[in-house]
């Protein structure tokens, strides 16, 4: 694998390629650097910290398995969507085991600050696409979503109910398609 890596993107696709084969435990400055065949100082350049390497990793995780599809019709049906969402999860659970749990929990933790802050981001990217793909949805019944009961909150809803998902490694979407069927259709 020790290829010479000139950009951050080469040191984040490095970096991913070392948690998918060894697990997170493998992503530090000096083991990231070897892998690049760069000098630790070269990381340096990029990364001012195994933090803020670890914090960019995460993100790059996160949108390598929730790309946007090249099915644009993906996002302008809830349940196609959805149903697209779930199998996302399922990849990255395969090509990172672990992913989802470890680097969820570990983030919670104060001095992580950055990471937590990117995987937020990160949700909220897919909170707000979701909630866009509820919008333009032509199937969803005229009346569906109120003053009080919004595509905002019902996205919130969904979107809960992926997370917890995940934690169970549960990547069935028939349950949550259910819900969205009986309560928007």
């Amino acid at each position: 694998m020790n290829t010479v890596v000139t950009s951050k993107e080469d040191i984040l696709k490095t970096s991913r390629e070392l948690i998918r084969r060894q697990g997170w435990p493998a992503i530090n400055i000096r083991s990231v650097a070897a892998a690049c065949g760069v000098s630790v100082g070269s990381i340096y350049n990029y990364f001012d910290s195994k933090a803020a390497l670890v914090g960019a990793t995460v993100e790059s995780v996160w949108g390598e398995i929730f790309h946007r599809s090249e099915d644009g019709a993906v996002f302008q049906d809830t349940l196609a969507c959805i149903t697209w969402m779930y199998g996302q999860m399922e990849f990255g659970s395969k090509r990172y085991p672990g992913f989802f749990t470890l680097h969820s929990l570990g983030f919670m933790q104060e001095d992580k600050s950055d990471g937590k802050r990117r995987m937020q981001q990160t949700w909220q990217h897919i909170l707000d696409e979701l909630c866009c793909v509820l919008k333009r949805d032509t199937r969803i019944r005229t009346g569906a979503f109120t003053e009080q009961f919004t595509a905002e909150r019902f996205a919130d809803v969904v979107f809960s109910l992926m997370l917890s998902a995940l934690l169970r490694q549960d990547y069935d979407p028939a349950a949550v398609l259910e819900i969205v069927r009986r309560t928007l259709y």
